[in-house]
């Protein structure tokens, strides 16, 4: 016989999951409390990161069954509410959400909801690497210097180099610059003057 779990969380300590529970109960679903799982966690954190989601996966086994209200309860976006679903699937649970009628995620109908989501997800990923390339094509433009921010200005880039080149150690020159080796190296490596 299939064990059944129930997990509901919400955001903040002001919110209550009294709601989910009964929703839940409403639906027919008889959970006990010890296998009702209750969080007080922002979505924004990976269904993976949690630490009561982390307790809920060690007590599923194949064949149980896990309840949630709606899908923004497993995750903030499609992308982590799709990788959490295949994980649990990958663990032979299945995963039944009331706001989609109560569907099982792992039935046929499920399934195709599912594909769904992956759309969404993969349209999610690409909306962010457009919106970021364009961010960063926008800050070039505005004269904005991308990268890590230099530690030794011109000047002392110049200097260490002619100090390299005049044969003191990497780090007699970092001493007088004060920075760290690894800096000299790179001004070093970057100026091609890599020692034989």
């Amino acid at each position: 016989m299939s064990r059944v779990f129930a997990y509901c969380r919400v955001s903040t300590f002001d919110q209550t999951t009294e709601n989910q529970v009964r929703e839940i109960a409403a639906a027919g679903f008889k959970i006990t409390p010890q296998r009702t799982i209750v969080e007080t966690v922002s979505g924004s954190v990976p269904a993976s990161e949690r630490e009561g989601f982390a307790l809920l996966v060690n007590k599923l086994e194949a064949g149980d069954v896990l309840v949630v209200s709606k899908l923004d309860r497993l995750g903030r976006n499609a992308m982590d509410v799709r990788a959490t679903v295949e994980a649990l699937t990958g663990l032979g649970v299945r995963v039944h959400c009331l706001a989609l009628g109560g569907v099982d995620l792992t039935s046929a109908a499920g399934k195709m909801t599912m594909g769904v989501l992956a759309a969404v997800a993969e349209f999610e990923r690409d909306l962010l690497i457009e919106r970021t390339q364009a961010g960063l094509s926008r800050a070039k433009a505005a004269g904005t210097v991308l990268g890590r921010p230099r530690v030794l200005s011109k000047v002392q880039t110049m200097e260490a180099l002619q100090h390299l080149a005049t044969g003191a150690s990497v780090a007699s020159v970092a001493r007088e610059l004060k920075t760290s080796r690894q800096t000299v190296m790179r001004v070093r490596d970057s100026a091609g003057q890599i020692p034989a």
